[in-house]
């Protein structure tokens, strides 16, 4: 308090620079290293009391304050800051790098470029985001600009809000009819776009509020006519959000998106104080949230992670959205589903057997490093693209596509009980999928493998894998010798990134209508014919993610221990199903005359790996739905205690198509 009261003191000083010394209250204010937003609301409490209790104190800060409004241009500051700008995602994102490393040249002229001053650090924003929009509000409260008998800088401030209101009213007509707006909703051009018509009512605002500011006698308009304009405008923006579940979305029309809407948020926030004012009620509350909105984006204005999180969570949602349809193909909920999933994954198990082959007899040539990588990589896409053209399933793919699925339900759960029993029976049928899943891959892989290699040696008098490869094949899956945990989660990755590459695939398919281009190539027609041309279409509409997420699922895997030797890093890749295939070729090559010590710590490898590769793959693919929805996962605790008491009271129906009274598990009906 010792502290604050002689700062104060300071601004009773004429030749006191006052942005030096609000810099220095906000520093005051600022929480040391590893306290906690509190810090700052106390800060603030404690100034509050000082200007409530020291009139001199309050007039001095207010001066200070309405001087530098007086004095600086403010449109900047309501038209460009917390809105991004028209030159598009990445020239925002270059600019963005650019200038955290040389930063802009300050003009002292401009508000915009004072409050980035006073506000300097780069955790200003976390700790501003942490106090309340009320007290901010307070503390304008507390300085009592009522007091005030000169207003020449209060009245100086209501015209640059009005003046940056006409520029927004504008950009937001402009925006409204940018190409990609049109595409994705066409009636804007077929009726009265509200897009133009919120400029034509806010000039009418504009021209009454101004007639009003000079003469008090004229019967003022009110905003409300603006305002539901700009209500209409978000309709259509709700409406294209909704659609691009189905027609897809890009990074372009997100970008643009976003910006209309900050757009159309600012200036409904100026609107709303200026009608406050013309009706003589307290603005307090909507100064102390712009104020807050103002500073905080003025502080992250070069923040690069923020700018990439925000725009690319919007594009994920779109894509974890098509991956959560795919999701739920990957659920079974009853036993015939359980069955049908079981052959599914027997049937993979299968051709993992041939691709397992393949790549060891690849291994056997010696080839250069990137031929080999490239032979590996075919060998792994093309097979698993054969695997789904079957429908066949391979049980690492399923975390990927299932986390989408579980995502959406807890968005829709919203803590109710009824949405929570529903969201932990989700679970319940998700593991047990995994399982049988799992179990179904290994059923036939392993089996088929040793008949694979008893059969080259029947007919060769040679066992597939020598010696030397069967150690580095035991070793390769021994959890103890080897980095294989560490590997197995590297192919958790690269399960993850199948998942999002998929669903963006479908994405794209569908905005930019690839299925219906593909219906109108005369070549393709001339070769298949129109009814064949059409099954084409509908089969790339139905599996373009699904083929593309496949394919280059293969190439990861296989490029991965090139990746590796080239950067000189411990990179490498272990997956449940081919492991199993290799333990299979080993026990071959060694006529069956395997120790069971070396059995034993290779099926615990294998049921590492396995573990491994489906929780590293679904808890990425969970994390980016959570954030791309915007979920806090507050209901975790409850969720989790659910599914363990479950788990103890029922355990089977974790593992066989049982009937789950999951109702009792939460404790009510």
């Amino acid at each position: 308090m010792r502290q604050m009261e002689d700062l104060l003191q300071q601004f009773a000083n004429p030749a006191a620079d006052a942005v030096s010394l609000l810099m220095e209250l906000a520093a005051l204010i600022r929480p040391p290293k590893h306290a906690g937003g509190q810090h700052a609301v106390d800060m603030l409490a404690a100034l509050r009391d000082c200007l409530a209790q020291n009139a001199l104190h309050r007039r001095h800060l207010r001066r200070a304050l309405l001087t530098l409004l007086g004095s600086k241009k403010q449109v900047p500051l309501y038209v460009e800051t917390g809105i991004l700008p028209g030159t598009g995602f990445f020239s925002e994102l270059w600019r963005r790098v650019t200038h955290s490393v040389l930063p802009d040249v300050i003009d002292p002229d401009s508000l915009k470029d004072v409050l980035g001053l006073i506000f300097n650090r780069p955790s200003d924003q976390v700790w501003m985001e942490s106090v309340p929009v009320e007290d901010w509000a307070e503390l304008i409260g507390a300085l009592r600009f009522d007091e005030e008998a000169d207003r020449t800088a209060l009245d100086k401030t209501l015209e640059q809000m009005l003046d940056a209101a006409q520029v927004i009213s504008y950009r937001i007509s402009s925006l409204g009819l940018e190409p990609e707006i049109l595409r994705n909703e066409p009636s804007i051009e077929e009726f009265e776009s509200p897009f133009l018509m919120q400029n034509v009512e806010a000039r009418h605002f504009f021209e009454h509020y101004l007639a009003w500011r000079h003469d008090p006698a004229e019967k003022p308009e009110d905003e409300k006519h603006v305002l539901v304009l700009l209500d209409q405008c978000r309709e259509i923006l709700e409406k294209i959000r909704r659609n691009a579940a189905q027609s897809g979305t890009s990074i372009s029309l997100t970008f643009l998106t976003r910006r209309l809407k900050q757009n159309i948020r600012r200036m409904e926030t100026l609107l709303l104080l200026l009608g406050d004012n013309l009706r003589g009620e307290p603005v307090r509350l909507r100064a102390g949230q712009l104020f807050s909105e103002l500073a905080r984006a003025e502080n992250e204005k070069n923040n690069v992670p923020s700018h990439v999180l925000r725009n690319i969570n919007l594009l994920a949602l779109r894509i974890t959205d098509n991956a959560s349809k795919t999701g739920e193909h990957y659920i079974t909920r009853n036993k015939e589903e359980y069955l049908a999933l079981f052959k599914s994954a027997a049937g993979a198990g299968f051709i993992v057997a041939f691709m397992a082959m393949l790549k060891i007899d690849i291994a056997k040539l010696h080839l250069p490093q990137l031929t080999e990588a490239i032979l590996f990589c075919l060998n792994y896409g093309i097979g698993f693209v054969l695997i789904h053209m079957l429908h066949f399933t391979v049980a690492t793919k399923q975390p990927a596509m299932t986390a989408a699925t579980i995502a959406e339900t807890i968005e829709e759960s919203d803590g109710k009980e009824k949405h929570l029993e529903k969201l932990t029976q989700l679970v319940v049928d998700t593991m047990r999928s995994q399982f049988i899943a799992i179990i179904g891959n290994m059923a036939l892989a392993f089996p088929i493998s040793l008949a694979i290699g008893w059969a080259i040696h029947a007919l060769t008098g040679e066992h597939f894998v020598g010696p030397e490869k069967i150690d580095k094949m035991l070793t390769e899956i021994n959890p103890f010798a080897s980095l294989a945990i560490f590997y197995a989660a590297v192919a958790g990755v690269c399960l993850f990134l199948a998942g999002l590459i998929a669903g963006y695939y479908d994405n794209k398919g569908a905005y930019n209508r690839i299925p219906e281009r593909l219906a109108h190539l005369r070549w393709l027609r001339k070769l298949f014919g129109d009814s064949g041309t059409a099954r084409v279409a509908k089969y790339i509409e139905n599996n373009l993610g699904a083929l593309a997420g496949n394919f280059y699922f293969g190439i990861l895997l296989g490029s991965m221990s090139a990746l590796g030797l080239l950067l000189g890093l411990p990179l490498d890749i272990r997956h449940i199903t081919f492991s199993t295939a290799n333990f299979a070729y080993a026990v071959v090559g060694l006529d069956f005359a395997i120790d069971w010590k070396t059995v034993i710590i290779s099926v615990i490898g294998i049921g590492a790996i396995g573990v491994t590769n489906l929780l590293v793959s679904f808890a990425l693919a969970l994390l980016v739905a959570l954030r791309a929805r915007g979920v806090s996962f507050a209901q975790e605790r409850q969720l989790v205690g659910r599914v363990v008491k479950l788990f103890f009271s029922s355990p089977l129906q974790f593992f066989l198509p049982l009937p789950a009274p999951v109702a009792e598990a939460g404790g009510s009906k």
